[in-house]
């Protein structure tokens, strides 16, 4: 970085950074990560007037834990005085984003957008310029597959790959698949991309059509194809299926594993920090401390040690100078180890807590129909005033829907436009009569758990 400008990366550059990163002993390391950390600081304080005044106090020799925690709602709320670039704001980004096909195109020629899902809330909108893009594609190329002889079959295959996930946002998957078809056109024989909103049949009939040397998806709606590819609808061969945007269970990469005949992959990843960590041979979640830094905080974001369940994670994204992501929040629980891995990787590793979201189960037109969870979340997001939702699923398709609604919003108008998108939508699921109903309550944990579902089925 020249000049206080934001260092720019290729992709090429990229790969070889994250490549030698792996030879270097621990001092070398943490010498990289911390000269990364300082010139992010640097470079936020310069040109963020949201971090300028932030950090306003700091002492001149600051330290690590000086640096005040952010979340979605204050960056969200500041969205223009926290973009390093000044002529960024996010009325502009809105417009941008309310034409779907801008999906995977670049905002301003400069940027793609990427919107999280909003699960927990309402959704984050982060930029990536070309640096960002191409530091995650490097971690991707260098670290993504456990086995080493994935990459070697997936080649020989053609490197045919397609992604089952949900379309219709500016979400990271989908926008990263469609921006590089958008760029490569002549790439659609090897690169593909399937809606997970479509009924089970058209997804099995695109990729029978496809046939993948990869499939990748949510694994709640991977699992969803088990049942098609062992009863012969689906008939399929992938060499390797890479798992995201969700948490994939000890039984579901197993009944995967079993069905399609292949290794079963994931990594632990987000919006806002691309690729946290990725998983090795031994099945741990090995940090990418080049260009990450993760923090296991409790509720008061006091630090965790190794070895405890955290509360939530601080992350600090050390490529992107557009949105400076320093000591931000996510709301995952996850344990840190620093002790050694049979794999060879010294870097520490994470164990983490599972989704536990349930699948809708209703009652369709041809019998029983599973809905993934990410195919609501993908659905309600786009309702932009609920803060944060609850369905229950009753017998006979009675559905209840807690509504938390933003600042300023109507909850019965809210619930109108999510019972006129979840009815539509489940229609097109198979799912033709459903009852839903404005629950008088707000979302809530689990009283003796504590934990949180956004999808829950009831017994009768």
């Amino acid at each position: 970085m020249k000049n206080g400008k934001a260092p720019r990366i290729g992709l090429i550059k990229g790969v070889l950074l994250c490549t030698r990163f792996k030879k270097l002993d621990q001092t070398a390391r943490l010498a990289i990560q911390q000269q990364r950390l300082s010139r992010l600081v640097d470079f936020a304080r310069k040109n963020s007037p949201y971090y300028a005044e932030m950090y306003r106090n700091l002492p001149e020799n600051w330290s690590f834990s000086d640096l005040p925690p952010v979340n979605k709602r204050e960056l969200m709320a500041h969205f223009d005085e926290w973009a390093t670039d000044r002529d960024v704001k996010l009325k502009d980004v809105k417009t941008f984003m309310q034409d779907l096909d801008n999906v995977g195109r670049k905002f301003r020629k400069r940027w793609l957008v990427f919107s999280t899902s909003g699960s927990t809330g309402n959704p984050l909108i982060a930029l990536a310029d070309s640096t960002t893009n191409n530091i995650m594609g490097a971690i991707n190329t260098t670290r993504a597959f456990a086995q080493k002889e994935t990459l070697g079959k997936l080649f020989a295959r053609g490197g045919k790959s397609i992604g089952v996930f949900a379309t219709g946002g500016f979400y990271l998957s989908n926008g990263t698949i469609r921006s590089r078809l958008l760029a490569m056109p002549w790439k659609k024989r090897q690169m593909a991309l399937s809606s997970a909103l479509l009924p089970i049949p058209e997804i099995v009939a695109q990729l029978n059509a496809f046939q993948p040397a990869m499939l990748g998806g949510y694994p709640s709606h991977l699992e969803l194809l088990i049942a098609e590819q062992e009863c012969g609808r689906l008939n399929i061969s992938p060499v390797v299926i890479m798992t995201g945007g969700e948490y994939l269970s000890g039984d579901v990469r197993q009944h995967l594993s079993a069905a399609f005949g292949c290794p079963v992959q994931t990594n632990y990843s987000c919006t806002e920090g691309g690729t946290i960590a990725n998983e090795c041979a031994e099945g741990h979640f090995h940090i990418n401390e080049d260009w990450v830094i993760v923090e296991p905080v409790d509720a008061q974001n006091k630090p965790v040690p190794d070895g405890v369940r955290a509360d939530k994670i601080l992350i600090t994204n050390l490529f992107n100078y557009t949105q400076p992501f320093i000591r931000y929040e996510v709301t995952d629980r996850v344990v840190r180890h620093s002790d050694a891995c049979a794999c060879g990787n010294p870097a520490p590793w994470l164990t983490l807590e599972g989704r536990n979201d349930d699948v809708l189960l209703l009652d369709g037109r041809e019998g029983k129909v599973k809905i993934a969870p990410l195919s609501i979340y993908a659905v309600l997001k786009e309702i932009h005033g609920i803060r944060r939702f609850q369905l229950l699923c009753h017998p006979d398709n009675c559905l209840e829907l807690r509504l938390e609604p933003a600042e300023g919003e109507e909850t019965v108008l809210l619930f109108e436009q999510a019972k006129r998108a979840l009815t539509e939508y489940l229609s097109k699921q198979g799912v033709p009569e459903i009852s839903l109903t404005l629950s008088d309550e707000l979302p809530r944990q689990h009283e003796k758990s504590g934990k949180f579902k956004h999808i829950l089925n009831l017994d009768a």
